[in-house]
């Protein structure tokens, strides 16, 4: 028992965290998209970033506008800093992790610019 339950407790709150992060980057990739959509139309896709992203908090939005020129892309990048919940994340730091046990999560959306 004194063996297996750290092995355990060690797979289940990797689990949990595993599909917090997954949840956080999806979520970010369809901010990154609907911000991307928005800057293509010739709206702010800043604002679009931030209300998709719902409960994520989003650190960073570059925006790269259209611009004049019909034959480049608008591209939005966003990041945030993901904190696991779980005693998981002291362990983050060796395998390139911030000291405070949090990485960076990024998404990026690209959409055609119309004219």
């Amino acid at each position: 028992m004194a063996i297996v339950l750290p092995l355990l407790l060690l797979l289940l709150f990797g689990i949990i965290d595993f599909g917090r992060a997954l949840n956080a980057q999806i979520t970010l990739t369809e901010a990154a998209r609907e911000g991307a959509r928005a800057t293509a139309m010739g709206l702010d896709g800043r604002a679009r970033v931030t209300s998709a992203a719902g409960q994520v908090n989003v650190s960073s939005v570059q925006v790269t506008l259209c611009g004049t020129d019909l034959t480049r892309d608008a591209v939005v990048q966003v990041s945030t800093a993901f904190r696991p919940v779980t005693p998981v994340g002291s362990l983050m730091t060796l395998f390139g992790g911030r000291s405070d046990g949090s990485f960076t999560i990024t998404a990026r959306g690209v959409m055609p610019c119309v004219g």
